[in-house]
């Protein structure tokens, strides 16, 4: 039977609320289309004629990344569209329109283009979010923000954040869905340990989850969110139109707005949920380049680290030798040496595995090798295994093996809330 725009976003709206109440029900995922573009959650809902949104006061979180296949923002369109009650905007890490660094954020403002009230949501959860939510007067939060792929990645523990808050104030949630730019294909690394929660990882996800934004909310729902606000949120999702889970970002046709300031192309994406790991070192991790977590280094580092590790015989990347001078953060203004990754086989390249290697050959090669003072690594990588063993001598097989039962049983976990093939 065939079903129209409007009855199709209607069924997923209404299959995705059933699963919020019922754990273990199954939802149909939308056909895949040969055609192209990619057809976000946005795209669906507009086409729908907001249908979903009808009757309420919404308030929309996002960030720069929620535009049109056009590149027009979402809210800007909403707000001339007239037919949805746009009454708040919710900005987070890096803000709104996207002026702030890492860790910092707009606050709280009028949005010049639609004189929107601007709430900050970033550094606020639980019942302080939710006091945000309350105050701001809306009815829906609906979510729409591209995702990179890497637990770390802050946007989708603003997901989790305000599907709690949402939950205790009594709220609707709405997730527009968007691809994962690294494919969906699988679940890598290690598992959070809950001792080491924080922004940087919430919940128990692998570090590389393989997962949209949309099947991420279903499973916190379902697993988290009640825990945390005594009941699971009002839920709907909008799932896209022809994305595969085996497609990165440029076979979707849609355009890449970098979703915070050092993740300037689909490239760092592609390497970030490994490489991110640096943050938790000496070593810069690229930022003040335009090459972030691609180019890796340290003042005294030479060729022997692009040595050892080519050595590790990584599959679907190469290293070169390289020497630059970050603008800001780790040695502003100092020429460091180290490597830079060249991945040339995407679909062999495993970002996690290449990121312990890396850390492995840095300690061997650089004797001022040091991990950062407050034990960042351990928030990072989900527990402190990655760190200890490292300094233990254990090599890159022994750390990835380390993790490969709780990666299997978070694999079956994840398998419960793919939407796509």
């Amino acid at each position: 039977m065939a079903l129209s725009r409007r009855s199709l976003l209607t069924v997923t709206g209404a299959m995705t609320g059933v699963l919020a109440g019922a754990p273990g029900t199954a939802s149909a995922a939308p056909p895949p289309s040969a055609g192209r573009p990619v057809r976000t959650g946005f795209d669906r809902l507009a086409a729908d004629g907001y249908a979903l949104l009808s009757g309420q006061q919404v308030g929309v979180v996002t960030n720069p990344t929620g535009i049109t296949q056009d590149a027009a923002h979402l809210v800007d369109v909403m707000h001339a569209a007239g037919s949805v009650r746009l009454t708040a905007v919710f900005g987070p890490e890096h803000g709104f329109r996207g002026t702030a660094q890492a860790g910092g954020s707009e606050g709280k403002s009028t949005d010049p283009a639609t004189g929107l009230p601007v709430y900050d949501t970033y550094q606020k959860s639980g019942r302080a979010l939710a006091d945000i939510f309350t105050e701001s007067g809306v009815d829906t939060v609906v979510f729409d923000i591209q995702d990179v792929g890497a637990r770390f990645y802050t946007y989708i523990w603003t997901l989790y954040d305000c599907m709690v808050a949402a939950a205790m104030a009594g709220k609707r949630f709405v997730v527009l869905d968007r691809p994962n730019p690294v494919t969906g294909r699988e679940a890598s690394g290690p598992v959070l340990d809950k001792k080491y929660a924080s922004f940087v990882g919430r919940e128990p996800i692998a570090q590389a989850h393989g997962m949209t934004v949309a099947e991420l909310a279903l499973l916190f729902n379902e697993r988290f969110v009640p825990a945390a606000a005594g009941k699971a949120v009002r839920l709907d999702t909008v799932l896209m139109k022809g994305w595969r889970r085996a497609d990165f970002f440029d076979a979707t046709g849609l355009p890449w707005v970098p979703p915070s300031p050092n993740m300037p192309t689909p490239d760092t994406a592609l390497v970030y949920s490994g490489t991110c790991l640096f943050e938790g070192t000496n070593l810069s991790e690229g930022r003040g380049t335009t090459r972030p977590f691609e180019l890796l280094g340290a003042e005294g580092i030479d060729r022997k680290w692009a040595e050892a590790v080519s050595a590790e015989r990584l599959p679907g990347v190469r290293f070169r030798e390289a020497y630059f001078a970050p603008t800001f953060s780790k040695f502003q203004g100092k020429t460091i040496g180290g490597v830079q990754l060249h991945v040339h086989d995407r679909a062999a390249f495993d970002p996690v595995r290449t990121g312990i290697a890396l850390l492995v050959t840095a300690k061997k090669v650089w004797q001022q090798f040091a991990w950062r003072p407050d034990n960042g690594i351990d928030r990072l990588a989900g527990s402190d295994k990655v760190r200890t063993m490292i300094d233990a001598g254990a090599g890159t097989d022994e750390v990835v093996g380390a993790w490969q039962a709780d990666l299997a049983k978070f694999r079956a976990l994840r398998a419960g809330y793919l939407r796509y093939h």
